[in-house]
């Protein structure tokens, strides 16, 4: 496998000489997959790691490496890997079948829970996955209004959908991304990050069904958006006929019990779900006002004398999904779980901002609640970590960085024990400790000294 420019390095070498039994799997998944991987997101050069195994806020790879994760299961897992009384509940459920294609008590408890903790949530449409539940909010709120335009943010992830596609991180035009029908991308309307003129003149023209953004920013948070957009933005789609749709498949459940909309006090007229929802396993939903989830309703339909949107999928709801997700969202309901991870990622950003102040290498952690970002700098502007605003940059800074040393970070990263995701930064769980802390900021001074003496800093 090629190293894009990661050849002659000492990190790579001992990255290599970490990980043998990943290299193996990585040379026979390459025969299987295209680029050897199963997700865009776990690409990695010179291979990825395989992981045998995964409790509290750690994984061991096939290799036996233990790390501190801040993958989270993609963000997953605010309680972290395995916790006991999620298991349990799986384990129970999986003795009874997996899949009875039926409805079972377990989809009412899951959908009572989620409807008794978010402030949207007057109805509940379970999905297999967040795209899933993106792709069908899209779907009624043209229906509900009869329009056909969704206004979206520049760099906001929604999933893998037609609609979702351009000016996420490219086509910020607006153009079609390959296999995409231009069609399609026409229906959507992009608009910087933050900028409220922009959103009021595309609700204005008339046309729009509904528009789409993360509440915390794009990537949680890695450009972030202030709260007074979000009541803006409000005021805004309320008075157009706009349904608004807050996309919390990461944020729900994580910023707080009832997600980002509970934390900033602005409900959305439907909101997305999935990650924490499941506790770890497949599951998304859609929730939201009832008489928009009311297009979905065969009796309701048919006495308006409208045709009804569609939605069939073969995993909704599934009993192992449910199980996970109600064993899960009853403890982050009941207990302090998510004000300890915000809390230990404020603590994490401290650390490294200290280990960057100290090692004078101009980056900066960042972020807010239970995720982190490293805004490493690429323009080499003058910058105080500990002080660092990333409202003062825009979204194509915060979002750019050297991917090759990027990588490096992160394989000098593994090396020490800690493994994050690539953008760079990472996802916290109620899981982690202050032994996580202490590893991981030492972690990252030793991967900054490793880039220092590779010469990429």
């Amino acid at each position: 496998m090629p190293d894009s420019g990661l050849t002659n390095s000492k990190i790579v070498a001992a990255y290599r000489e970490r990980t043998p039994r990943s290299a193996e799997l990585a040379a026979r998944a390459q025969e299987l997959f295209p680029s050897g991987i199963t997700h865009d997101g776990r690409y990695q050069l010179p291979y990825g790691i395989y992981v045998d195994h995964a409790a509290g806020a750690r994984k061991w790879d096939v290799d036996g490496n233990e790390y501190v994760d801040y993958f989270g299961g993609h963000g997953a897992l605010l309680l972290g890997h395995n916790h006991p009384e999620v298991m349990a509940a799986v384990h129970a459920t999986i003795d009874k079948g997996t899949h009875f294609g039926a409805n079972h008590e377990g989809e009412v408890l899951w959908g009572e829970a989620v409807r008794r903790m978010v402030p949207s949530a007057e109805r509940v449409r379970f999905t297999s996955s967040g795209t899933e539940a993106t792709h069908m909010a899209l779907r009624l709120a043209r229906a509900f209004t009869g329009r056909r335009k969704v206004i979206r943010l520049r760099t906001h992830f929604h999933g893998w959908h037609d609609h979702m596609t351009s000016g996420m991180s490219n086509h910020f035009d607006g153009s079609a991304t390959v296999g995409v029908l231009a069609g399609v991308a026409e229906g959507v309307v992009l608009v910087d990050p933050g900028d409220t003129a922009q959103v009021e003149a595309a609700m204005a023209a008339g046309d729009a069904a509904a528009m789409i953004f993360e509440p915390t920013g794009a990537s949680f948070g890695m450009v972030p958006l202030a709260p007074d957009y979000l009541h803006a933005v409000r005021e805004m789609a309320t008075r157009h006929g706009v349904v608004l749709i807050f996309d919390e498949v990461v944020t729900g459940f994580r910023v707080s019990p009832g997600g980002a909309q509970q934390e900033y006090g602005v409900t959305p007229d439907l909101t997305t779900l999935a990650k924490i929802l499941a506790g770890g396993l497949p599951g998304g939903a859609l929730v939201g006002r009832h008489d928009i989830l009311d297009f979905l309703d065969f009796a309701v339909s048919k006495a308006a004398g409208r045709e009804k949107v569609q939605h069939q999928g073969t995993f909704n709801a599934n009993p192992a999904s449910a199980a996970a997700g109600i064993a899960t969202l009853k403890l982050i309901e009941t207990t302090d779980a998510c004000a300890r991870a915000n809390a230990y990622g404020a603590a994490l950003r401290d650390g490294l901002n200290a280990v960057f102040a100290a090692e004078r290498v101009g980056w900066a952690a960042y972020g807010t609640f239970s995720g982190f970002h490293v805004f490493t700098n690429p323009k080499r502007r003058e910058i105080v970590p500990g002080s660092f605003d990333p409202a003062d940059f825009s979204f194509d800074e915060l979002k750019n960085f050297d991917a090759d040393m990027v990588r490096k970070l992160r394989l000098a990263l593994m090396v020490g024990g800690v493994d994050i995701q690539g953008r760079p930064g990472g996802v916290i769980s109620a899981a982690h400790g202050e032994a996580e802390l202490a590893r991981t900021v030492e972690a990252f001074r030793g991967a900054i000294r490793m880039l220092k003496e590779d010469g990429d800093l």
